[in-house]
């Protein structure tokens, strides 16, 4: 009786899976159902398996020839690993870490980047820039749990660095990637490599106080720690200079190295110069001395030792060229001239007719004595302003190949000035800066932030409110 009920209930079980009620007339069915899904389910179980048969003999197989080809990559002579390395790197240093990451035949084949970050060029993440998040958030923002974001101005990527030593450090600069920080307890001027973590040692800030005229305690701080234009040169034993352009109120030009306990000013005034440009380890600027006339531009060169002594001295500047435009005349009316840096070349942007018309020169044509403006600039895009930076059109979808994008003072506004059709554009969907709306922004503004710096080490956005006052450690980092 019992094996009666049981064998009902695996009937009732068998009817129930089929979608079947227990009341159903066709109460014979359920054994026929049940031999049959039994069947059915044997069969499917033994076509799965002669297929992971055939499936892992098939990988088997490929594992063989994925593994032969593996060990012939592994096994390339040092020589050619090293000769493909060194393009990586001329490309970007990520890609050569990733590279080194392949294999450790790879990665004992080539240079490593740790140790070397600072005073090899090579090992210099050139393209890449702090990206500012917006919102008041700082490096080293709660928020942000000790994490920095980096963006790559030729290719748009974006890649994030925890970087806890932004708790008591604060951006001042950036020189071909390297950041150049200020510690907050003791004004320790150091050089960060973000992606080797590699940090360079300079003289306090504070050992420039003696060379700033009779102002107050805060105002004096705002004149050291206002950074206009940085340089950095590597000697052939190794020894790391730095040259720093800074404020209007600056009169002369700081330079020290990482084996100095304190800084050093150039013996020359500067009280005349405009637009600094750090280009190839040297700072470029303009010199007018009468508005009707062209400005100069001059060459500041890194600092070199006295013969006999271990003592460094700043060269005086040499003119290299003139730019085409005065500073005023009847026909372009003002001029404001720019110096800016476009892949490996130095040109100098004019805006002439109230920002209505901007001209581009090649700095090597105007030492050559050519004066003819260029209408392609190689697909990048100009962002003009305290800092210059060119980016890639193929990075970012929302920038246009052979544009400017600056600050129109007349149409307040971001323009966006393109050089063939010399038509000027809004750069953003927000007609006028001045009015911008809340967030989200476009990278647009986010990278011509970059040319603020007192506005970018901040975490603020360009034209979206706020100071250029930091909320937090105000009293070691005024003038930042």
């Amino acid at each position: 009786m019992a094996a009666v009920e049981r064998e009902d209930h695996r009937q009732r079980q068998v009817v129930f899976a089929c979608g079947m009620s227990s009341s159903s007339r066709y109460q014979s069915r359920p054994k026929v159902l049940a031999v049959r899904f039994g069947k059915r389910r044997r069969a499917a179980l033994a076509a799965c398996s002669s297929t992971r048969r055939r499936r892992r003999r098939v990988t088997d197989s490929d594992a063989a020839v994925t593994g032969d080809a593996s060990s012939s990559w592994a096994s390339l002579p040092e020589d050619l690993v090293d000769l493909i390395a060194c393009r990586v790197l001329a490309v970007d240093l990520l890609d050569y870490v990733r590279f080194r990451a392949v294999c450790p035949h790879w990665r004992s084949s080539t240079a490593s980047p740790r140790g070397r970050g600072i005073v090899d060029r090579r090992f210099h993440p050139r393209r890449w820039m702090m990206l500012p998040e917006g919102h008041g958030l700082y490096p080293g923002h709660g928020k942000l749990r000790g994490f920095v974001r980096f963006f790559n101005l030729s290719t748009g990527a974006f890649v994030r660095v925890h970087l806890p030593l932004f708790r008591d450090h604060c951006v001042l600069d950036s020189i071909d990637g390297l950041l150049l920080l200020q510690r907050d307890h003791d004004t320790a001027a150091r050089l960060l490599n973000p992606f080797t973590g590699d940090i360079l040692d300079f003289p306090p800030l504070e050992t420039l106080l003696p060379y700033v005229g009779s102002q107050t305690s805060q105002g004096r701080w705002f004149y050291i720690r206002h950074v206009n234009a940085t340089s950095m040169n590597v000697s052939a034993d190794g020894v790391v200079s730095l040259m720093i352009f800074g404020g209007s109120c600056w009169s002369k030009i700081v330079f020290a190295t990482s084996r100095e306990q304190r800084w050093r000013v150039s013996s020359y005034f500067v009280d005349q110069y405009s637009s600094p440009l750090s280009f190839q380890g040297k700072i470029y600027v303009l010199r007018s001395t009468d508005c009707y006339a062209k400005p100069e531009i001059l060459e500041i060169g890194p600092p070199q030792l006295l013969q006999g002594k271990e003592e460094l001295w700043m060269p005086p500047p040499r003119s290299i060229a003139k730019c085409p435009l005065p500073c005023s005349s009847d026909k372009t009316g003002i001029n404001y001239p720019y110096l800016a840096e476009c892949g490996t070349e130095m040109m100098v942007v004019s805006m002439t007719n109230n920002f209505n018309k901007l001209l581009v020169h090649r700095v090597a044509d105007l030492m050559l004595g050519r004066a003819v403006p260029v209408t392609r600039i190689g697909g990048n895009c100009l962002f003009i302003d305290r800092r210059k930076l060119y980016v890639s059109s193929k990075a970012f979808p929302t920038i246009v190949d052979d544009t400017i994008v600056f600050y129109s003072m007349q149409k307040r506004m971001l323009a966006q000035y393109h050089l063939s059709s010399g038509t000027i554009l809004p750069a953003t969907n927000i007609p006028n800066a001045e009015d911008a709306g809340p967030s989200p922004c476009s990278i647009i503004s986010h990278i011509y932030t970059c040319c603020y710096r007192e506005k970018w080490n901040k975490g603020q956005i360009a034209f979206r409110g706020g100071n250029n006052r930091w909320r937090v450690k105000s009293k070691w980092r005024t003038g930042a």
